[in-house]
């Protein structure tokens, strides 16, 4: 009897032992918080659904290897369909996270929202490309260079294609976008940089982002008579936009431009025809060149499908955690873990400079004095059914310091 209750003794001091060094382990694990305020189900599903899929995956590879110096990564992701109240509604839920110190706020019209609350919270914002976050300095970064930059950088393309057909005299450029604050801002600064250049440039075109015809738009712009026509929107809008043009006959004498959010490869198997000759400017591999490289592997890795059908803008939800987790490893080095806030990461961010992500995008351009991802910028074009690329990395002109935000 006196043994059974010995041994009942020594079973129970155990349990409580194994149960202290579980709780023990569990409480040494340490965890950072990212949170995503992304559309998963309405007009920039197409940007933001695989580009959330890239951020998790590299996250999941970055904690399975132990993460950031003993520090991992938690992925919050919210569905704000797009809607300005959704998103801030979502922020305000999310931002009393233990060790929140990025949040993602996919979609210009949110991150202008969001960027007042983020900023009295003293955490480091992301935004995709809007330049008065890079006229006004503050907690509030670009992923890459801004909308204005692209344009400027296409305004230089177009001069260079028009010279080399041996035109005369000056192109007339068109635009044409959804008519919202993402449609609009590669203009403020991209216009001027237009009319600096001699280029000229026709009364643009918005549509509700909605829109299934984009016909009339279209016409008035070919009445204009322009030479070349800059199509905003994020993919299938650019996508559609075009197949519109091709049915009017205009791609035969217009030649057509996109930004960072135009057609995928999804798009250009859909409509390839169409798309034929297209241009896009873009920060980041595109097409073959972004499935070609190493990190694109975790799309087959994690169960998306065959690495031929990855949709591109995976590698740019790659980029956010790969910079996230650059600064991460300045602001353990600076502070800690204890101390480890959004001041911390938000001085991090702005030691970037230089670094490299992979050949995925430009050296980073993040410093005290600038808030853009990067400068540099690619141009790649449809051609037989593909998306190919025909320049190298080109600095794109500051066309943010030539509007008055």
């Amino acid at each position: 009897m006196k043994m059974r209750r010995i041994s009942c003794g020594v079973l129970i001091l155990t349990f409580l032992f194994v149960i202290g060094v579980v709780q023990s382990f569990a409480q040494k694990e340490q965890f950072v918080t990212y949170l995503s305020l992304a559309d998963y189900t309405a007009a920039i599903a197409g940007l933001n659904v695989p580009g959330d899929m890239g951020t998790e995956d590299y996250f999941k590879e970055l904690n399975a290897k132990g993460g950031v110096d003993g520090v991992k990564v938690k992925f919050i992701g919210v569905d704000t369909r797009y809607d300005v109240a959704r998103g801030v509604s979502a922020y305000k839920r999310y931002r009393t996270e233990p060790k929140l110190l990025v949040a993602n706020a996919i979609g210009t019209p949110i991150g202008k929202a969001v960027a007042p609350l983020a900023t009295k919270d003293k955490i480091v914002q992301l935004v995709p490309g809007d330049g008065e976050f890079q006229a006004h300095i503050g907690r509030i970064f670009v992923w890459g260079p801004t909308y204005q930059d692209a344009f400027a950088a296409t305004v230089d393309w177009l001069l260079a294609d028009w010279k080399k057909k041996g035109k005369t005299g000056m192109p007339k450029l068109g635009y044409i976008s959804w008519d919202s604050a993402y449609g609009k801002e590669p203009l403020r600064g991209g216009k001027e940089y237009a009319e600096k250049m001699g280029v000229t440039l026709a009364p643009p075109e918005f549509f509700p982002a909605g829109a299934l015809d984009h016909t009339v738009y279209l016409a008035r712009l070919a009445k204009a008579e322009v030479n070349y026509i800059f199509v905003g929107g994020v993919d299938p809008t650019p996508t559609n936009v075009i197949r519109d043009a091709h049915k009017l006959g205009l791609t035969k004498t217009i030649q057509f431009f996109c930004d960072y959010w135009g057609p995928t490869s999804l798009g250009v198997g859909l409509h390839p025809e169409a798309l034929e000759g297209t241009v896009i400017v873009s920060y980041y591999l595109r097409g073959d060149d972004a499935r070609k490289h190493p990190l694109a592997n975790l799309w087959t890795k994690y169960g998306h499908g065959k690495l031929e059908d990855m949709n591109e803008v995976y590698t740019i939800g790659m980029l956010w955690a790969m910079t996230y987790e650059a600064a991460l490893k300045i602001a353990l080095k600076q502070v800690g873990y204890k101390k480890l806030d959004g001041e911390a990461m938000y001085q991090a961010y702005q030691k970037l400079t230089g670094a490299e992500r992979g050949g995925l995008q430009g050296p980073c351009a993040y410093s005290p004095t600038s808030r853009r991802g990067s400068w540099e910028v690619r141009f790649y074009q449809v051609r037989g059914g593909k998306i190919n690329s025909i320049s190298g990395w080109i600095k794109a002109p500051d066309a943010v310091s030539l509007h008055k935000f």
